[in-house]
């Protein structure tokens, strides 16, 4: 026999009601039913309704109570399901009855609920309710044939209900045989479509998938699962009497509620365990998350730590190639390939490229460079110059003789820094105190200045800056700087310092101490007295370095309105353009590429590189064991 949906098995829809068995009252005189009797009715613990059939009673219950929205019928309550609103009714609200007559406060009108009204009729089948006929083919039943039951109602009540029980006095009223078969048979058939509308909302209501909603309470942390048991939560707080003198108190060790007796802490206390345990459960939806969430930002930070590590890799690639440190050749190898593409590109015929080739061996080989990029006589060309023209300048300082050298094809776009040393030898070489240290005769190669600092750095001078160049700069393209200028001088007896100018002094992120330190290292060891406007002194070029160039400084202009100006000799000047100096008829243009003032000098550090005089071998020894830590003058 299949399962009737809302048999007496199923606790949740008979539990709602009670049996009452009450006297059976006495037909009429004028007729006699014998298989009729009035059997005990039955009452709705909710809204306290009077069905008499069972049946009738489990749609009532599913209808206007399971299927529908419940509100407390005593305080503003609502949205709760049928458990929640009892037990909600017996544990706020003990002192007031628990057989509410008029459901409309709670029970939803709307929906599925057609059999509560407030005429208090007894629960029937829509079809067979008191005062209607039935009738399967449409036609109106023989008058007087109706089973009605006749509720008493108050005076001046209009029929309604006045919240207690009414006698009820059962009417029979007599119906042929026919009649009666129509009756049951149209309302078994109405039977039969409430129970399919039942068994529809149940399937709904099981196969609809539910979202889980948390309540959380406006005076302490904990969260609720649902709005019942946080409104008996929050009444707690609200019901908190003031302790009375010698009351033991009851405090949750969880938040601020104070409970009555111990056994009310134990709950309440419980509320707070069963949320942790469901938050910090491995199957429960919060943990889950947050393993997701945790999983989610390793991977991300594994990405992240990937991604740095390659970009770093990248980065370290290209500090290599810039500095010459990624193992693809020295100056030979360049100039060698620089060779050989301008022999392909028909710029250079095959003998000639055998011949520069040799050329250049030979210089290697030697260690002095083959002066194709140096440029003489650079110093006293401009002696000349400011002595015939620029009667507007007050003051011009010159240093001791110094050669040009440009940077050639094998050393372009690193040899900077060996260019500007070989300028700085040049002029040693015609100081009377300088020259017996330099022991060759003419500027060394850029190979032969590499293996130079190599030796000093076996000596211990810079052991850092060894360290940075894995002490090894021959066959590289390596960057050399000021420190490295320092060290070489340094190992040939060549005492100098280093000048560091770490950031801007003037307006526009310009210089102008620097200006005034050249003026006073060219003023150096002369008289007081005003000097001639035009001072060729017996001192060495300052080497100037900056961030990613450098350059030497010859010279310094002072104009009639106090402005200084700069005469710097440039590598990666071309020597075509240098030896425009020595022609009358293009020196003027050329001193103008030579000029640098304030406004020309904006990098945000300068370096300079100042030689001062000779060393004994004591004061050597002295610098060597100070070169482990490289220490220099900042300015300002």
């Amino acid at each position: 026999m299949p399962e009737v949906f809302g048999s007496s098995h199923d606790p949740e829809v008979t539990r709602g009601f009670k049996r009452e068995e009450r006297k059976a009252q006495p037909t009429l005189p004028f007729f006699e039913f014998p298989s009729f009797t009035v059997v005990g009715m039955l009452t709705c613990e909710i809204c306290g309704e009077d069905i008499m059939l069972e049946e009738d009673m489990r749609t009532h219950l599913l209808l206007s109570h399971v299927e529908t929205d419940m509100r407390c019928p005593l305080c503003p309550l609502s949205g709760v399901s049928y458990d929640e609103l009892r037990f909600h009714i017996s544990s706020a609200h003990p002192e007031e009855p628990h057989r509410v007559r008029d459901p409309a406060p709670f029970a939803s009108t709307s929906g599925c609920s057609p059999a509560v009204t407030s005429s208090k009729k007894p629960r029937m089948p829509q079809s067979c309710t008191a005062g209607d006929s039935c009738d399967t083919a449409g036609e109106a039943a023989p008058g007087g044939d109706s089973l009605r039951r006749e509720h008493n109602s108050t005076p001046g009540g209009g029929g309604s209900s006045t919240g207690r029980d009414a006698p009820v006095t059962p009417t029979l009223t007599t119906q042929s045989p026919k009649t009666r078969r129509a009756l049951v048979r149209h309302c078994d058939e109405d039977k039969d479509g409430v129970e399919a509308v039942h068994r529809d909302a149940k399937q709904t209501r099981l196969t609809s998938p539910g979202e889980e909603k948390v309540f959380s309470c406006p005076m302490c942390g904990l969260v609720c699962s649902s709005c019942f048991i946080l409104q008996g939560h929050v009444e707690l707080h609200l019901q908190e009497p003031p302790a009375a003198e010698g009351e033991e108190r009851f405090a949750c060790p969880m938040c601020s509620v104070i409970c009555s007796d111990s056994f009310s802490l134990q709950e309440h206390v419980e509320l707070h365990l069963d949320h942790t345990a469901a938050v910090s459960s491995p199957g429960s939806l919060a943990s889950d998350l947050k393993l997701a969430r945790e999983l989610q930002r390793e991977e991300e930070e594994q990405r992240r730590r990937l991604e740095e590590t390659r970009q770093e890799r990248e980065e370290f690639k290209k500090l290599q190639r810039q500095f010459g440190l990624d193992g693809s050749g020295g100056y030979s190898r360049q100039a060698e390939r620089a060779m050989e593409r301008a022999g392909a590109r028909g710029l250079m015929a095959p003998g000639e490229f055998h011949c520069k080739r040799a050329e250049m061996m030979e210089s290697l080989a030697s260690g002095v460079d083959d002066g194709t990029t140096r440029t003489r006589g650079v110093v006293q060309a401009l002696y000349e110059y400011y002595q015939t023209a620029c009667k507007d300048h007050v003051h011009v300082w010159l240093s001791a003789a110094t050669d040009h050298y440009c940077s050639s094809a094998g050393d372009k776009g690193w040899g900077c820094g060996y260019r500007n040393l070989q300028m700085l030898l040049s002029s040693l070489h015609t100081i009377e105190a300088y020259a017996p240290l330099i022991q060759e005769n003419a500027a060394p190669s850029i190979p032969r200045v590499q293996s130079m600092i190599e030796e000093a750095w076996r000596a211990g001078l810079d052991p850092h800056g060894a360290s940075h160049f894995n002490r090894r700069l021959q066959g590289t393209r390596a960057w050399i700087g000021a420190t490295e200028i320092y060290t070489l001088l340094t190992s040939l007896g060549i005492s100098s310092r280093i000048i560091d100018f770490h950031e801007p002094t003037g307006p526009a992120d310009t210089h102008p101490r620097l200006f005034e330190w050249v003026k006073q290292y060219f003023m150096s060891g002369r008289s007081t007295r005003l000097p001639p406007r035009l001072i060729s002194t017996s001192l060495p070029p300052l080497y100037l370095q900056h961030q990613g160039h450098s350059r030497s400084i010859v010279g310094l202009e002072q104009k009639k309105n106090g402005s200084l100006c700069l005469l710097l000799l440039d590598p990666s000047s071309s020597a075509s353009d240098t030896r425009k100096l020595l022609r009358a008829d293009t020196v003027s243009p050329a001193v103008r590429r030579v000029r640098r003032f304030p406004g020309s000098l904006k990098h945000k550090q300068y370096q300079v590189v100042a030689v001062h005089g000779v060393m004994s071998a004591e004061e050597k020894q002295i610098r060597i064991s100070k070169s482990r830590t490289l220490c220099a003058e900042r300015i300002p």
